[in-house]
């Protein structure tokens, strides 16, 4: 397996070989390459209209996953399980500089999903992150490999930091605790009526004008790749799926998202339909 296929993409910015250290939302020298610089979106972003995962079973991830690993020089073990997992240490975060990269579990980063990248857990897997100074606490789903900086334990995307309120500061003091599906809460219960209907585009539409609930299966740098992703979705008889454009960084992307859907039940089972097809989504709102 290639190395760069285990590293997060900040780390795949220069040759393996090079002794490269991104300490998240600051500037980075490496001789002989100009200055890295990482940071927040341009626009502000409205994190009370964004949701915590809600885990779910996953398949492991054929990239992320080796037995071990090794970055600078030091060798990795990943555990067995994420079960009963809980350890506190130093939390980070990455921005703008790594948008739309290929992480370690091959998805494409997100710097609005509320994801994390951790050394030794299994990917994905479903954490509580708690800020050991002002008490609050969310849910992060972990894709990617890293932080490779001593001292750090995770690395958080740059929504889940300003949620977590260590966005300004760039690193703060936290505990991770990883969290089983039978740990999270329930889905919204609805009228069995609802739960039996079949989730075709029409079921959507009644609902649309009050929904924000989307699901989004796809990030690229070109336009062309998120138009063929969407093509295959399509005999899937799924609601609508739409390719936006995403224009808050330096670099335009393309998003893939199905929807507006009417409940998170919707969304689950629109989930499960799409990992029985082999592809990956993940629940976003938008405002």
């Amino acid at each position: 397996m290639l190395v760069q296929q285990l590293i997060p993409p900040r780390l795949a910015l220069v040759s393996v070989g090079a002794s490269l250290l991104l300490l998240s939302g600051c500037s980075l020298k490496v001789p002989g390459l100009p200055d890295i610089q990482d940071s927040a979106p341009r626009q502000n972003v409205d994190i009370s209209k964004i949701s915590d995962p809600i885990p779910r079973h996953e398949k492991p991830s054929r990239y992320g996953n080796p037995e071990s690993y090794v970055v600078y020089g030091q060798r990795y073990h990943l555990l067995d399980s994420s079960e009963g997992y809980v350890e506190s240490g130093v939390a980070s975060w990455y921005g703008t500089k790594f948008h739309g990269r290929r992480t370690s579990s091959g998805e494409p980063y997100d710097m609005y999903a509320m994801t994390a990248a951790h050394k030794t857990l299994p990917i994905p897997a479903y954490a509580a992150v708690t800020n050991l100074d002002n008490g609050k606490r969310i849910i992060v789903r972990i894709n990617d490999r890293g932080p490779f900086v001593k001292g750090r334990l995770i690395d958080l995307s740059y929504v889940a930091a300003q949620k977590l309120g260590i966005a300004a500061r760039g690193t703060g003091r936290v505990e991770v605790k990883t969290i089983s599906v039978a740990d999270s809460k329930p889905p919204v219960k609805i009228a069995k009526a609802e739960t039996e209907t079949s989730i075709t585009s029409s079921t959507v539409e009644a609902d649309s004008e009050a929904s924000k609930l989307y699901l989004q299966v796809g990030l690229f740098r070109e336009r062309i790749n998120a138009e063929q992703l969407r093509d295959k979705l399509s005999p899937l008889t799924l609601p609508a799926i739409h390719v936006s454009t995403d224009t808050s960084s330096a670099q335009t992307l393309y998003r893939v998202r199905i929807g507006p859907l009417s409940a998170d039940t919707e969304a689950e089972q629109l989930l499960e339909k799409l990992a029985s097809e082999g592809h990956q989504g993940f629940r976003i709102r938008v405002h």
